[in-house]
């Protein structure tokens, strides 16, 4: 049978290492994961028992595409509590993750070969996701001093249609402060590239609160998801805010490509938003582990490391140890029994000297990993 053009994307290569570590689990080793952006708790104790009681009342089905309005609401008051943003509850959209916000985001925004500036190192589905569409993903290559983010400079006279940022990134958790969005804002706009800002990682940050691109502009995209600060990365949930005029465009798109998000996911959802003592429990987590790979990582002899804003990644820089971050990778896990993912997924023309780390597991999978990776590097 043919296949389309459009299906010729690169394979995510983290999920490729997911399926190699759990050959190995099959085989009796035990890995120590930290190839994964997912978290190692689960969804809020309330999110699950609000669930419950709802499957107990009655049969959930469809919502309106936009979503159920109480979360739609929730979502719009933590914006006013975390930001001081007084946003109207009908410009937020939820969606099937935040991989539905990119899709509706793609599609509503973009035509057919338009041009998206992405920042490489980046997460590569985006790159992915705008390939199966028929759109040109232009990656532009961030500098260290930048921290890894975009600047302006990068896509001056570039004639993009769209720019997409991350703050805190991934693979990096380097974070944008104000002037530096409001910089990238006004530079898209003066190209009159819409804007969109991928913020799955706010609520995970450690030294300052992280910038959303509403305290500077509504005429942006803002995207969202329950994965990462939620702790709910398989209930499949996110939202996005989108300005007031693109709110039935993105409706319209939404009801014939998804219907609606979950339902299930979106009462759960709904009360994990109020789960504040748990999630700061698991913040305290990601600090702890924060610490121990800043000092375990240059002990183990990874020493090109910058400590990360937010998320829970550390991004290597292995050029003094290897000039092929996929085969390393596969090196540490068969011998060490640890987990990591090749800087080739978040950029195709550098990645090739460099490792990311995730810290997002417990306490003691970290020190455990560490252990395993400082015995590693004195082998090798």
């Amino acid at each position: 049978m043919r296949s389309s053009r459009r299906s010729l994307v690169d394979p995510f290569i983290v999920m490729d290492v997911m399926e190699a570590a759990r050959r190995l689990e099959d085989a009796g080793r035990h890995i120590i994961h930290m190839e994964v952006g997912q978290p190692g708790t689960g969804a809020p104790t309330v999110a699950a028992e609000a669930l419950s009681r709802a499957m107990a009342a009655g049969p959930l089905g469809y919502t309106v595409a936009l979503g159920l309005p109480a979360l739609r609401a929730r979502i719009a008051r933590m914006y006013g509590d975390w930001y001081d943003v007084d946003l109207d509850p009908n410009r937020v959209v939820i969606t099937p993750g935040s991989s539905g916000g990119f899709l509706l985001s793609f599609t509503a925004l973009f035509d057919t070969g338009d041009r998206v500036g992405i920042g490489a190192p980046g997460y590569p589905s985006y790159r992915q996701i705008l390939r199966a569409l028929d759109l040109t993903p232009v990656d532009l290559p961030t500098a260290l001093g930048n921290r890894y983010q975009p600047v302006p400079q990068d896509f001056a006279g570039m004639d993009l249609a769209g720019l997409m940022v991350a703050s805190p990134a991934n693979p990096t958790g380097t974070m944008l402060d104000k002037p530096a969005m409001r910089a990238l804002i006004e530079a898209a706009q003066a190209q009159e590239a819409s804007f969109i800002s991928d913020e799955i990682y706010h609520g995970i940050e450690y030294d300052a609160k992280a910038v959303t691109a509403l305290q500077i502009t509504d005429d942006a995209y803002v995207i969202n998801s329950f994965s990462k600060y939620f702790s709910m990365t398989g209930w499949r949930v996110g939202w996005m805010v989108v300005p007031d005029d693109h709110v039935r465009i993105v409706e319209r798109i939404a009801q014939n490509m998804f219907i609606c998000a979950p339902h299930a996911s979106q009462i759960a959802a709904l009360a994990a938003m109020d789960a504040e003592d748990e999630l700061q429990a698991n913040m305290a987590v990601y600090r702890a582990n924060r610490d121990l790979m800043l000092s375990g990582l240059p002990e183990a002899g990874f020493t090109k490391i910058a400590p990360p804003d937010g998320a829970f990644y550390v991004y290597a820089d292995v050029s003094d140890l290897t000039q092929d971050s996929r085969a390393f990778a596969a090196e540490i896990l068969e011998q060490a029994g640890v987990s990591v993912t090749p800087g080739l997924d978040f950029d195709p023309e550098r990645g090739h000297t460099t490792l990311r780390f995730s810290y997002a597991r417990s306490t003691a999978d970290i020190v455990e990993g560490l252990g395993r990776l400082k015995d590693f590097m004195q082998r090798r």
